[in-house]
């Protein structure tokens, strides 16, 4: 196999990696957002910012735990669940608030992996594009006979 149909085949291959990896971030996103939406989380007026708007991103995710952790020291008097009394009931209330800050975190984090893979993905196949550019094409030359002319 010659140089020119490896790096072409590469080139090939680095596109459909690219193609593969854009689609998987995107269903991901999709997926995580679709989630989000469906538990209908809408942020408190008090929250930092995007007040009154549905959780559907990551950036409302972050905002909501935010404004969750704050209520959740508000309650109890700015303890955490560890610093709370084994007995104080309370500690039921941090400890919600803190599983509810986790799931959250945990759709922000599903969405930069999702971002990242669509990104990489776009990397690669920008990759790939220019392999297939670089690769130099096998031309097909037709000998003609050419009658000599005196």
């Amino acid at each position: 196999m010659g140089n020119t149909k490896a790096v072409r085949i590469v080139g090939y291959l680095a596109l459909l990696a690219g193609a593969i990896m854009v689609i998987a971030g995107g269903v991901t996103w999709g997926i995580v957002r679709g989630q989000l939406v469906a538990e209908n989380i809408v942020i408190p007026e008090d929250a930092m910012a995007f007040q009154g708007n549905v959780v559907d991103g990551p950036l409302d995710a972050y905002v909501q735990a935010d404004i969750i952790n704050h209520h959740a020291l508000e309650a109890s008097g700015g303890k955490t669940y560890a610093e709370l009394d084994r007995e104080d009931p309370l500690r039921a209330t941090v400890m919600n608030g803190s599983f509810l800050r986790t799931s959250l975190f945990s759709s922000v984090i599903a969405f930069g992996v999702a971002f990242f893979a669509g990104g990489m993905g776009i990397l690669w196949g920008l990759m790939g594009f220019a392999l297939l550019k670089l690769a130099p094409k096998t031309a097909v030359v037709e000998a003609k006979k050419v009658e000599a002319t005196a």
